[in-house]
């Protein structure tokens, strides 16, 4: 009999007819990119549409939490880019965790090659947009072209499948790991206005106790997450971008289980015996505590098994690739564009430097830096991969779109014209890079050819 020993309800067949498709849909690496892609432009189509006013509006709504005689009011643009994003920024950070004490980042060796890479993607790119904007306010946006967005590249990468080395992704992340990094450092320390004492020392305090709480061996999400909130806000008081609290938080979570899959084992194995000898006593499970009982035990065995870090990282990529970051470019990509002035635009020094950062900063960059420690011997290039497919990544590596315009934002923030120009030179420049980097890997052999 089929499905022997499942209690389906009336619909869930129906059900799970129409949601298997839409679950393998969700779960496909193409997926997230497709859907950033897709939030932008119809973020743009609004911005220069009849809608632009009211999008305006809606954006700067301002949404207030009052706690006794403590208000916090920020509009919902800014709760998307100074509270949504945090969870951003903890994902990429337990990402980066893991790399570097289990990945591609553990080995001095193998993790040399996309550090460099990911300097020179950052140090030319930088320099090239301060040739063309080497004074005055236009100057604050010489972190814009350094950032990569790693959704939008390896979307890109990913839809090549099997044309290229399985090794070429793993380059990439790595690359783009190191690469976020050193965006989430230059926010740190170079987008900071002013400093609140009092405010950083109680950022301080609770970065201790969430220290402390690893130290103790607490695993589960709910202290992390109460720490996380009071972090955050203290981050947002002491003037330091909010959004740091999310890298702080992914640190602070620990990375190993407590029990090791021998000792998992031989307790379900003991479990399973008890669960045996409970529902021979009682077959009736609504009315079996034992039974519940044990395997309430066998789930928290479950947990405990699993590294708390990459346990919350499975749990928040969904809701981040499919929601914060769709989110984050429908706030942020809707801009005004005037096409009969688009040549305007182009030759505006901060549009130039930004789209000659990141598609020529990022191609010298990466692929030179790359070359550079080739020929020194620093490293050795990744078995099944040529300067080709560096290149093709170099090109890749110039999609700047989310951190870009997340830089370009605290930039530019009081002046709207510059930040347009920024806008409008990132949009251009990831698009230009998205393509050409595309299209050149495509055009190469397949590894196995």
């Amino acid at each position: 009999m089929p499905n022997k020993g499942i209690n389906l309800a009336p619909w869930e067949k129906s059900f799970d007819r129409i949601l298997l498709p839409l679950e393998e849909f969700i779960h496909r690496q193409t997926t997230s990119g497709v859907l950033l892609m897709l939030c932008a432009v119809i973020a743009l189509g609004i911005g220069n549409s009849a809608w632009q006013p009211a999008y305006e509006l809606f954006l700067h709504t301002e949404l207030n939490i009052s706690l006794g005689s403590h208000l916090l009011s920020l509009s919902l643009h800014h709760w998307i880019n100074e509270a949504l994003m945090v969870l951003f920024f903890l994902v990429m950070g337990l990402e980066l965790k893991r790399e570097i004490l289990v990945g591609e980042l553990s080995s001095p060796r193998q993790a040399l090659l996309p550090i460099v890479a990911a300097i020179g993607g950052m140090v030319i790119p930088a320099m090239l947009y301060y040739v063309f904007n080497p004074k005055g306010p236009a100057a604050n946006g010489w972190g814009i072209p350094m950032a990569t967005d790693i959704a939008f590249a390896i979307g890109a990468l990913s839809l090549l499948g099997d044309r290229i080395p399985k090794n070429l992704l793993t380059f990439l992340i790595a690359l783009a790991i190191v690469d976020d990094l050193g965006a989430v450092a230059v926010i740190a320390v170079f987008y900071t206005q002013s400093i609140n004492t009092y405010a950083l020392l109680a950022a301080v305090v609770c970065t201790g106790v969430l220290v402390g709480m690893n130290l103790g061996g607490i695993r589960h999400a709910l202290p992390y997450a109460l720490m996380g909130i009071l972090l955050w806000a203290a981050m947002l008081a002491s003037g330091v971008h909010a959004t740091i609290a999310g890298i702080i938080i992914a640190f602070t979570i620990p990375i190993r289980p407590k029990f090791d899959p021998d000792r998992f084992l031989r307790q379900v194995h003991k479990l399973a015996g008890k669960m045996q000898d409970a529902i021979a006593d009682q077959p009736d499970i609504i009315h079996n505590t034992r039974f519940r009982g044990l395997v309430s035990s066998l789930g928290d065995g479950v947990l405990l098994v699993q590294a708390p870090a990459q346990r919350f990282e499975h749990l928040l990529h969904l809701p981040v690739a499919y929601l914060v970051i769709p989110v984050f470019a429908l706030a942020n990509a809707g801009i005004p564009i005037d096409f009969s002035e688009f040549g305007k635009y182009l030759s505006h020094p901060i549009s130039l430097g930004i789209i000659c950062g990141l598609v020529l900063g990022k191609l010298v960059g990466i692929a030179g830096f790359t070359w550079l420690a080739l020929k020194l011997k620093w490293a050795d290039i990744p078995a099944g991969l040529t300067m080709k497919h560096i290149t093709g990544v170099a090109l890749l590596g110039g999609i700047g779109f989310t951190m870009s315009i997340f830089v370009a934002d605290l930039g530019f923030a009081s002046r709207p014209e510059d930040l347009l120009m920024a806008k409008t030179g990132i949009l251009l420049a990831s698009l230009i890079a998205g393509l050409s980097g595309f299209v050149w890997l495509a055009l190469q052999p397949r590894p196995d050819s």
